[in-house]
């Protein structure tokens, strides 16, 4: 890891309870640019909500999260609406961003050409989640936190994930993702909860 960049995300001292359990307690991290830390650890334990504090989605019990560089969340949930296509979804997300995404070049890049004008109740849950996964290419932003980006997709799809984090990395961008198994790409450091 890169000692000397600036970071891009700070959490330190994260703890958090649910009901009268604690899910977490002390948590610290600190992620620079180029750098990719993978989650680990078993479903309950907290990963997606760690992701959700770092993200400013939810609160944590203690502890701060700083951030310096704007942050894309990417859930395990698609949020596509039924009727929605691939198109229609990625054009609604980059008017609310702001213009400046070329939509065809995303699906293409993608593999969502041939599906563009599918409505999602008829996509695959492979097509599905690579329009969500889409949504990361819409607007530059140098913090990634992926929770189980790699859920329902093919070995073309992993691979196309791993191409897009390689990319990202490169570009001085940074990354958490929540991941059960293998990583497809050099981790900086793991963190198991």
């Amino acid at each position: 890891m890169n000692s000397e960049a600036v970071p891009l995300l700070t959490g330190t001292g994260l703890g958090m309870i649910r009901g009268e359990r604690v899910l977490f307690r002390e948590i610290g991290l600190t992620l620079r640019a180029g750098e990719a830390l993978v989650l680990r650890g078993a479903n309950g334990t907290g990963k997606t909500t760690l992701l959700r504090i770092l993200a400013g989605l939810t609160r944590p019990e203690t502890g701060r999260v700083t951030r310096a560089a704007p942050c894309h969340w990417f859930g395990h949930r698609e949020g596509l609406k039924p009727q929605e296509t691939p198109r229609t979804h990625l054009t609604l997300w980059a008017r609310a961003w702001g213009p400046g995404a070329d939509i065809d070049a995303v699906l293409t890049r993608m593999g969502l050409a041939r599906p563009a004008d599918v409505a999602a109740r008829y996509l695959s849950a492979g097509q599905r989640r690579r329009t969500a996964l889409a949504r990361l290419l819409l607007e530059d932003r140098p913090v990634w936190l992926l929770d189980e980006p790699y859920t329902a997709l093919d070995a073309d799809g992993r691979a196309l994930v791993d191409t897009l984090i390689t990319q990202h990395r490169a570009k001085g961008g940074a990354l958490i993702a929540a991941i059960h198994g293998e990583a497809g790409f050099p981790a900086s450091g793991d963190l198991t909860l």
